[in-house]
């Protein structure tokens, strides 16, 4: 199979659009049509109108692709030039057993005394695959750097990163609370319109998730929701490793979170 991997966010690809990379691929391997490319496309929305270009691939090229992005507005297809064409997938964190999968840990019946101190470590390192196996502190730090200032502040063309970050610390600290925009905008010296917008792009970059308070329709709309974090050994870079129970419940959250409909019961 002729497989193919490109970051788009490569300086070199600044000027090249999605249809030439792929001819010049298959120049380069002398692949006439018949011979199927299997196109891996990271960072898709550094190009414009890109949905658009994939349809083109769709239509005129032997290729079946696959593209990512850590934004989820930014893949919506507003036009719907992919309508019919396309399948989206959700790629979370590891949860406990494939972290134990990733770091190779087998446990037989005598030594499940063991499992407790392994899902401790779990808890502080959370499910970021490379970091799970590298356990490079820098490289989580570097990970969040990235999130916030490439898919945020430069994405939504925001003007104050140090805000962004401020603002996300907060959120880390309140995993597993319920999360009050009026208290938060107080916090930040920010208007609650702002706080909520903020707030939306974290949930949008899948940094955080928000449950509703179940109750009747008034209720949940006006009541404030519980955030949980969406990897724990991100929550613990800013919070340190502690509270738990707080990371227990984050971990309970995480294997339920795609059950529908979704509420915080009081």
């Amino acid at each position: 199979k002729h497989l193919f991997y490109v970051s788009l966010d490569d300086y070199q690809l600044k000027d090249k659009n999605i249809l030439e990379i792929i001819s010049d691929y298959r120049k380069l391997h002398k692949l006439e049509f018949q011979q199927k490319v299997y196109l891996f496309l990271d960072e898709i929305t550094y190009k414009e109108n890109f949905q658009h270009q994939l349809k083109n691939i769709y239509d005129q090229q032997n290729a079946k692709v696959f593209v990512s992005s850590s934004s989820c507005s930014a893949l919506k297809d507003q036009k719907g030039y992919l309508t019919g064409r396309k399948s989206i997938i959700e790629i979370c964190p590891l949860d406990f057993a494939e972290y134990l999968i990733f770091k190779e840990i087998k446990i037989n019946k005598r030594d499940q005394i063991l499992l407790e101190k392994h899902f401790e470590d779990y808890l502080q390192i959370g499910g970021m695959p490379e970091y799970v196996l590298n356990g490079n502190r820098e490289y989580l730090v570097e990970l969040i750097d990235d999130i916030l200032y490439k898919d945020i502040v430069a994405f939504h063309g925001l003007k104050r990163p140090e805000l962004v970050k401020d603002y996300f610390a907060l959120l880390m600290e309140r995993s597993g609370k319920q999360i009050s925009l009026n208290k938060v905008a107080k916090i930040l010296g920010i208007s609650a319109d702002t706080a909520s917008r903020y707030l939306a792009m974290f949930v949008d970059a899948y940094l955080v998730y928000l449950v509703p308070r179940y109750g009747k329709t008034n209720e949940t709309i006006l009541s404030p929701k519980k955030i949980y974090a969406a990897d724990l050994g991100i929550r613990n870079i800013f919070t340190g490793f502690r509270d738990k129970g707080a990371l227990f419940e984050n971990v309970v959250f995480a294997k339920i979170k795609n059950l529908e409909p979704r509420y915080v019961y009081q």
